[in-house]
């Protein structure tokens, strides 16, 4: 199986702050740019990806993961994982939950 490249990108108004890395529940991995976005078992989230644009408006925030696992897998994963956590499917790559957008880009 070839290595996979996942880049999470998430926009608009956030009504939690910002965590940082170590406010990360000790049981599960969660992305260093959201607290309440899972980061998938078989990803590691790449160092110094992570990008965060914050101001009253909104934030775009992004990371980047990679791990072996397949496309399919990781959309089988968020699918099934984000709507236990309010966010609703857009598309098979995309997410929203109230104001904000999470977009995932495989490669």
């Amino acid at each position: 199986m070839p290595m996979l490249a996942a880049f999470l990108a998430l926009a608009g108004f956030a009504a939690t702050p910002i965590p940082g890395p170590a406010s990360a529940a000790a049981s599960a991995a969660f992305l260093s740019i959201a607290e309440d976005v899972p980061l998938m078992p078989g990803l590691t989230e790449i160092p110094d990806t992570a990008t965060v644009f914050d101001k009253p408006s909104g934030r775009i925030a992004s990371t980047e993961a990679r791990g072996v696992v397949s496309a399919a897998s990781v959309r089988d994963f968020y699918a099934a994982t984000l709507p236990q956590l309010g966010w609703k499917s857009v598309s098979p790559t995309s997410f929203r939950r109230e104001a904000e957008l999470l977009q995932l880009t495989l490669t």
